[in-house]
This record gives C-alpha cells, sequence and structure tokens, in this order.
C-alpha cells in the first residue's frame, strides 16, 4: 500500500481525495492546503491528518508519496522539494509553466530517482486507449491529424479572485483545464510537436483569462493537430484520429469528475461507421492506481518525462502564439 499526501484542497484536490477513498492500492495518510480551515474542515470529515504547511509533509517519513493539486505555479518547488525529500511525485497537470521550470523539475526528480506521474487521466479512459490502438497497430493507415475539442463551463460559476481564473496561473483560457489533455493524447500519438499557431478570446464576458481557444500544432513527423477548449459552454468532449484507412472518434457522455460513459465510433477503408458504447470507467482513479504499481515495479508508467517536458513546451508555445498572433516555433 502507498501511503500518499494530497496537497491542494481545492475543487480537484477534493475530488481526487475522494477517488483515492475507493482504492485498495493508495492510501490518503495527510491532507495539506493554506486555507486552515477550510482545508481542516474536509480533512476532519474525512478522518485524515491535516496541515498547512508542505515542509511537514515532506519531514513525514509515514508519506511515500505527494499528490500536488495546488496553483500551477507553484509546481516547479514543490516537485524539486519533494525530490530532494525522496517522495515519489503525482504532480496535476500543467507540470510546469514553462520549458526551463519543468526541465529543473525533471533533472530533481532523475537526481532522486523517484517516480513521477501527471494528471492526464485521458490516457486511461477505454476508449481512448482503444483509440490509440488502432493507430499504433496500422488500422488507421497512415496517420494524418488529430480533431479535438474538450470543453465546459465550470469555470463559469467561479469567483473572479479563482485562481484557475488568473492569466499568470492559467494563460489562454482553457489551456491549463483541458487543452492541455488534448495535447497530451497528440504528442503520444504523434511525438514531438514542431509549431503552433494558437488563438484565445473573452465572448461570454465571464471566463476573465478567455473562453475561447483554438490551437492548430504541426508535427516534426508532418501530421497536424486542430485542437480546441471553450469554458464557457455546456460539457462538451470530442477525440478524433485520421488516417488513410480510416478514423476513430471518442465523445464522452458527462465530465470525468462525474463520468457516464462513452461512445466510440469508427470508420474503416471499404466498411462503414461502427459505434461502440463505453460503460462508465475510474480513468482518474486508474491513473493514480498505475503511479503506484509504477512505485511498486509492476508497471511502467505510460507518459515518460520526455512526454511531459514536450507538452509544457508545447504549453508555452501556446501562449506565446495567443499574445504575439503569429506562428511560434516549438523548443526542444
Amino acid at each position: 500500500m502507498l501511503n500518499a499526501a494530497i496537497v491542494g484542497l481545492g475543487w480537484w484536490g477534493k475530488i481526487l481525495t475522494q477517488t483515492l477513498a475507493k482504492s485498495d492500492k493508495i492510501t490518503v495518510v495527510k491532507l495539506a492546503d493554506v486555507d486552515a480551515d477550510g482545508g481542516g474542515a474536509f480533512a476532519a470529515e474525512h478522518g485524515i491528518d491535516f496541515t498547512t504547511d508542505y515542509s511537514a509533509v515532506l519531514a513525514d517519513d509515514a508519506v511515500d508519496a505527494v499528490v500536488l493539486a495546488t496553483p500551477h505555479s507553484l509546481h516547479e518547488e514543490q516537485i524539486i522539494t519533494a525530490a530532494e525529500a525522496g517522495k515519489h511525485i503525482f504532480c496535476e497537470k500543467p507540470f510546469c509553466l514553462n520549458r526551463a521550470s519543468a526541465l529543473r523539475a525533471m533533472e530533481a526528480i532523475e537526481k532522486a530517482g523517484v517516480q513521477v506521474a501527471i494528471g492526464h487521466e485521458r490516457r486511461f479512459e477505454p476508449p481512448i486507449m482503444d483509440a490509440l490502438a488502432l493507430a499504433r497497430d496500422g488500422k488507421l493507415g497512415a496517420l494524418m491529424h488529430v480533431e479535438a475539442n474538450f470543453s465546459h463551463d465550470i469555470f463559469a460559476a467561479l469567483d473572479d479572485t479563482n485562481w484557475r481564473l488568473k492569466t499568470d496561473e492559467s494563460p489562454a483560457g482553457g489551456l491549463t483545464a483541458t487543452l492541455i489533455h488534448l495535447m497530451d493524447l497528440s504528442i503520444n500519438l504523434f511525438g514531438q510537436p514542431d509549431r503552433v499557431l494558437a488563438s484565445v478570446e473573452c465572448h461570454g464576458g465571464v471566463v476573465k483569462n478567455g473562453d475561447t481557444l483554438t490551437a492548430q500544432v504541426k508535427f516534426e513527423n508532418g501530421c497536424t493537430a486542430s485542437l480546441n477548449a471553450f469554458t464557457h459552454t455546456p460539457f462538451f468532449s470530442r477525440f478524433a484520429i485520421f488516417g488513410s484507412d480510416g478514423w476513430a472518434e471518442v465523445r464522452d457522455k458527462a465530465h470525468v469528475q462525474a463520468p457516464e460513459g462513452w461512445f466510440f465510433t469508427t470508420f474503416l477503408k471499404d466498411g462503414k461507421a461502427e459505434t461502440i458504447e463505453y460503460e462508465v470507467a475510474t480513468p482518474v482513479l486508474s491513473n493514480l492506481e498505475c503511479f503506484s504499481d509504477a512505485i511498486a515495479g509492476k508497471a511502467t508508467y505510460p507518459n515518460t518525462p520526455e512526454q511531459i517536458v514536450r507538452n509544457v513546451s508545447l504549453l508555452e508555445a501556446i501562449v506565446k502564439s495567443t499574445g504575439s498572433g503569429e506562428i511560434v516555433k516549438i523548443e526542444r
């Protein structure tokens, strides 16, 4: 059993706590948050030890791993100090906000020899896994393009002071919330991104950091991706892979915080469209438990350090492109 501390008890940190209550591989032994009253009350409700001091988490020998669900700008320092303390690290996305920061954090992880994992639970959705397998097995022919959208209006109800709406923490609208998942899947499929043209607008007037984000990405292998994230529209999620011999599309029924299943449609050359309905699964829990299994030597964690850094590099380029309106080359 892996003993973990969850750091950050906002919306998602609470969901992670509730999710891990169902795990038979990970036990949450400590919760941490800067909000002594709110965080303390939540911890008491769940019967878990609480602290406002991150250093106390790292000094606790009972803690094997930290799960970071904190504001994005804090990730680098929290990752580095956790690695230096010998703690395994599960970090919510984005890993960091720029490439240089990600490289420093990853260097500390590699030096300490601890396991790193990232909150890209979409890789663990059964139909996504099947779509990626079709592509890798050559069933779709020569791969050409990804077309994807991950949108919701959860943040439209947040107060303007919430860090998730601040451009220094969450630049370019839905970039760090949802688009980054689509970026991860595309990088997993196509490899190193080469350049990007992106645009962010605010049409609804509520989500101040932008509610309409679109990014056109070209990869070094010549494949492309059209990625979209809107944060002031009801939930919509679609991920499609196009190849010379067919295409595969995944549509979610509901947000991953309360999944209801998926529709998976394929159309192969000389065939016809076929749709399969997938039942509810628990990709958030599957991701966390894969992290635990990797620590125990029972599994290989699918997101490699190289892919994690590539995603941050693409994130940084998207932010630059939304600011300049120009195509931006991605660092590597």
